[in-house]
């Protein structure tokens, strides 16, 4: 293979593991490159060509100097070219993959490395697409990026979100943009599990809807035919609406923000249950209280907090608040109901986020069974060398009489 001699040229350093990184690894960081005053110049969101220590070619990777993660893996080939027919190929393949799954077109396209294109997130909301341009290369890219994303998938609508927290690292701005056609004047309806789930595109939480719990809500559905529901940090309703679907004779939905449960009260409505649904706004471990107080008593009860260990540091304070979580919503729930709890936190293993959960299910006073341990859907794959991609883990247990 042919190098592409006008780029810029990053070596490794001798002790680097250049082996992972041919196997598959997609970061190098900065740590493992000879950094210097030419390639600390290069501009954020280049294209160069990385080379093991003996000068030897790996592939194609762009950099962006300023972050600890110099230089992220794009091709194999160091002549590919980063362009709209390059783009055109890697969606080609995500589609072909999200077209075995859904019949219809609501799910993730693009997640990031998994893919192919390291810090892309793209999910499709029927003739609409939501990018996260969440690396340097692929703002600089952007142009190329959604013209070809409309080439092969027929989207109208391109819309750029940029709510990312990696966007600050990136030295990016948090602008959001409309690339192509226009932004949904309403909330998008979105078909899942059987629920009707109304998306705010422009102004909701990143991309308007979280497809990843999709086969998680699914499970929740199966095991609420006539029960009672209580859905915490329900965000539009995700786990109450599918259970709802599934036959559940009342759902509550927990949330902090007024404008989600606001969607998640028209997503029941859509779906013909809003008489079986009801919302209660506040802070989750308040709420959660206050029901403790009530004596309140559900079949099923699911918490989806948002990520409370985002990062290393943030790991001892975050299993214990996931600890207090199960500590609080065990007693809601009735003897031989079923308590489920999540973690998108990539910094909590699946191990330390079990045994959290199960610590504060014992401080409750209650018995269990772990029934289900449950991950993200098809269309958020795993990038095997890469474990922040299986950030998502669902734990399901029944609480003993």
């Amino acid at each position: 293979m042919t190098q592409d001699t006008d780029r810029p040229v990053i070596r490794l350093k001798p002790k680097a593991n250049a082996r992972a990184i041919r196997h598959g690894a997609p970061w190098v960081y900065d740590n493992e490159l000879v950094t210097d005053r030419r390639t600390k110049k290069i501009e954020a969101g280049s294209i160069a060509t990385l080379e093991d220590a003996g000068r030897e070619v790996i592939g194609t990777v762009a950099v962006t100097p300023g972050s600890r993660i110099f230089a992220r893996i794009l091709d194999r080939d160091p002549a590919a070219q980063i362009d709209v027919e390059w783009f055109k190929a890697k969606f080609q393949a995500a589609l072909e993959h999200r077209a075995r799954l859904f019949d219809a077109p609501f799910y993730r396209l693009i997640h990031a490395e998994a893919d192919g294109l390291p810090g892309v997130i793209i999910d499709r909301f029927g003739d609409t697409a939501v990018v996260q341009p969440n690396a340097a290369w692929a703002e600089t890219h952007l142009d190329q990026l959604t013209e070809a994303l409309v080439q092969v998938t027929g989207v109208t609508n391109v819309l750029k979100n940029a709510s990312g927290r990696s966007r600050q690292l990136e030295g990016l701005d948090a602008d959001n943009a409309v690339l192509r056609g226009a932004a949904p004047e309403a909330p998008v309806h979105v078909p899942m599990n059987g629920a009707t789930y109304l998306a705010d595109l422009t102004g909701g939480q990143k991309t308007g809807l979280f497809y990843d719990q999709r086969p998680n809500h699914a499970f929740a559905a199966g095991l609420s035919k006539d029960a009672r529901v209580l859905d915490v940090f329900s965000h539009v309703g995700g786990f109450s609406l599918a259970a709802l679907a599934g036959g559940a004779s009342s759902a509550v939905a927990v949330d902090g923000s007024a404008a989600a449960l606001a969607l998640a009260e028209g997503g029941a409505e859509a779906m013909g249950a809003a008489d079986r649904f009801s919302t209660r706004q506040g802070d989750a471990f308040d709420v959660l209280t206050a029901l403790n107080d009530e004596g309140a008593q559900f079949d099923v009860v699911i918490c989806d907090p948002p990520a409370f260990a985002p990062s290393k540091k943030a790991l001892e304070p975050g299993l214990r608040a996931y600890e207090r979580v199960a500590r609080l919503a065990a007693p809601l729930v009735a003897p031989g109901g079923y308590l489920g709890l999540c973690s998108c936190s990539h910094a909590a293993t699946i191990d330390k986020f079990r045994n959290a959960s199960i610590r504060g299910i014992g401080r409750a006073g209650r018995n269990s069974q772990l029934i289900h341990t449950g991950f993200a859907g098809a269309d958020h794959p795993m990038h095997p060398q890469l474990a922040e991609s299986g950030y998502l883990k669902s734990l399901f247990f029944r609480i003993l009489p």
